[in-house]
């Protein structure tokens, strides 16, 4: 398997995806796996391989990478890569043997993440649908996204769901809110809509409410500047980065968790938020596919819908219930499909 971060050096849900299928398929006994990591997010543990990706952009330090796990992928039966990143390596591993069977997960697309997607990435999604042996997704949304661009047949494997582990700290106390907390956490980036989230704040019928801002991103002084075009920079406390030891009780001390995405194929948020135990409101996201309908009050990409789903989630009473879709779910399902694979 191919990956590209490892926990905790964790920088989306990709990395932890991958984590989470080394840690439950290195203790199995029907499946022996080595994970090819970029060696300066590689932890020195058996099982691990760490390839020194050196200096130079993304495309030089993928190619060093592309060597070292075809050479370590030549005894395997099956090579496992991730987006768009693994089809160097990938294509490299099939070329060296012929006979191995090359699966793709894809996690997001370029178009997920770019308003205006860079071409070279495009064009290496095309030739992953196009030459991967076998193609997987985290949601159907995303399956479907992947048929409509690129006319790939993708299967779908859900991501588990993450649990935030709490503390007890009380963060809006800390911070001082009176009133209501809304909590967003994740890249400040075109992807994650957050301009149609402050925008909301200053439609609300009701001034009794605070965001709290978590995360960073290129597009945080600019998201700053437009609040206090609006107004409503009294209402939004930014606290950046937060530790992952920290980020239950963020979301524990919320009154919502909400997620304004022009595109979630996913949504680990949306779950981290939910275990412990904070409703939700978000648009359009792959994670609602396996949740009850009435557990993440939905709404477009758009400050007007955001705000009516604020006001009434907040209207809502006691905890979401749910049954959470496990990571030995997720690994029993991987696994069930390379045996299948094989099979074929």
């Amino acid at each position: 398997m191919l990956g590209w971060g490892f926990p905790p050096n964790v920088s989306g849900g990709l990395d932890t995806h991958v984590g989470e299928l080394f840690e439950r398929m290195e203790a199995r006994d029907d499946i022996d796996i080595e994970l090819v990591l970029p060696a300066e997010y590689a932890p020195d543990r058996p099982g691990i391989t760490g390839v020194p990706t050196g200096e130079g952009d993304i495309i030089t330090r993928i190619g060093r990478l592309s060597t070292a796990f075809a050479e370590r992928a030549e005894d395997a039966d099956i090579i496992h890569t991730h987006d768009w990143f693994g089809y160097g390596p990938g294509s490299r591993a099939k070329t060296t043997n012929p006979d191995i069977e090359w699966i793709t997960t894809f996690h997001s697309l370029s178009s997920d993440r770019n308003i205006d997607p860079p071409q070279r990435e495009v064009e290496t999604e095309r030739r992953i649908a196009d030459r991967c042996d076998h193609l997987l997704a985290v949601s159907k949304l995303l399956a479907g996204k992947v048929k409509e661009e690129y006319d790939g047949d993708c299967d779908v494997i859900y991501n588990g769901f993450s649990e935030c582990e709490t503390t007890g700290i009380d963060r809006k106390a800390e911070l001082g809110i009176d009133g209501k907390m809304l909590f967003f956490v994740g890249r400040h980036t075109d992807q994650k809509g957050i301009s149609h989230l402050i925008y909301a704040l200053e439609k609300l019928d009701r001034d009794d409410v605070t965001l709290v801002m978590g995360g960073s991103g290129h597009l945080t002084d600019q998201l700053k500047r437009f609040a206090e075009l609006l107004g409503v920079e009294d209402r939004i406390e930014w606290v950046g980065y937060v530790p992952e030891e920290e980020l239950g009780d963020y979301y524990a001390s919320a009154d919502l968790f909400v997620s304004p995405s022009l595109s979630e194929p996913f949504g680990i948020t949306i779950v981290e938020a939910l275990s412990t135990g904070t409703r939700v409101v978000a648009t359009e996201s792959g994670a609602a596919e396996v949740l009850p309908e009435d557990c993440v009050v939905e709404v477009e990409p758009d400050s007007r819908s955001i705000a009516k789903g604020i006001e009434y989630a907040l209207s809502l009473e006691g905890e979401p219930e749910y049954e959470p879709y496990t990571w030995d779910q997720v690994v029993d399902e991987t696994v069930a499909y390379y045996h299948s694979v094989l099979e074929e």
